[in-house]
């Protein structure tokens, strides 16, 4: 008997979020689709405030869709009671979010802080509490993301905000989630400390099969991993996959064009669709529908 395949790690369909106040309305995310698969490695890229952070605090349930669907191996979070929620989160999501000292237990040390995320996913496994094998794995960690020793026995409100940054991500990885989320894991870091973690990140999935998502604006955070989504306005504008960039078509035929080529065809452009054997050409055209300069007739 064939075995059922496996669902993505992530998927999204259609998903907006809005963020309401008492006189506006922001949209943050309007009809992002976006398949992830079980063990790859995918970069969000894209301006401040586009909705990369939006997106990444949606997929680890931390807030609530405004529309459309949002399932993580298979589960619609958006139907899930919040204690639900809160067990499928501890049990097999990994958060690293931007401001590290949110990650952490102020009073506690690093070891603590990650002995408390151990604790937290195993009882949410139901499973007892944790032993040698996982004090290890502790020690391992902090030892790869450079806070044993001494540093090891300060508490993380009393760090500095790199080891704090170090730290969360060692944290988030405690208990070999099977989705990791990282919002600007080597914000604060310096190269050299930024390619440690990565590599402890990808290293760290490659074990234990885990699927990565980072919101990074490092170039060099994108390239080391599996593929890259642009998200502009919301969308998802464009796709990278070993080292290629693409357009991607979104929802009713919309595409967004690069920067890059924001000149050649500026908002409010005129152009002329024509049909070709692979795709289709855009023909800037003048406001009487004749080609615009430097276009041949």
């Amino acid at each position: 008997m064939t075995a059922a395949p496996r669902p993505p790690a992530v998927r999204c369909d259609g998903l907006v979020r809005i963020y309401r106040s008492r006189e506006t309305e922001v949209v943050a995310l309007r009809d992002v689709d976006l398949v992830v698969d079980p063990g790859e490695s995918v970069a969000l890229l894209g301006p401040s405030g586009a909705g990369k952070s939006t997106l990444l605090w949606l997929m680890a349930g931390l807030m609530r869709p405004s529309a459309g669907r949002l399932r993580v191996h298979g589960v619609d979070l958006g139907r899930l009671a919040p204690r639900a929620l809160d067990r499928l989160r501890a049990a097999e999501i990994g958060v690293v979010l931007q401001n590290p000292a949110r990650n952490l237990i102020p009073y506690a040390t690093p070891a603590q802080n990650i002995a408390f995320a151990q604790r937290a996913g195993r009882a949410a496994r139901g499973r007892g509490w944790p032993g040698r094998r996982e004090r290890d794995r502790a020690a391992e960690l902090l030892e790869r993301v450079s806070l044993g020793g001494p540093v090891a026995r300060t508490r993380a409100g009393r760090m500095s905000g790199g080891e704090q940054q170090r730290l969360a991500v060692a944290v988030a990885l405690a208990n070999r989630p099977r989705l990791l989320l990282a919002d600007e894991p080597t914000s604060q870091l310096d190269a050299a400390s930024g390619r440690a973690v990565i590599e402890l990140i990808k290293e760290t999935a490659a074990e234990t099969g885990a699927t990565v998502v980072v919101v990074t604006h490092d170039p060099a955070v994108g390239a080391a991993l599996d593929r890259t989504v642009t998200i502009r306005d919301g969308r998802v504008g464009a796709e990278g996959r070993h080292g290629e960039d693409f357009v991607v078509v979104g929802r009713e035929g919309a595409v967004q064009l690069p920067p890059e080529y924001h000149e050649l065809l500026p908002p409010g452009t005129m152009a002329r669709i024509e049909a070709l054997e692979d795709g289709v050409a855009l023909r800037r055209v003048d406001g009487t529908g004749h080609p615009g300069d430097g276009e041949r007739p």
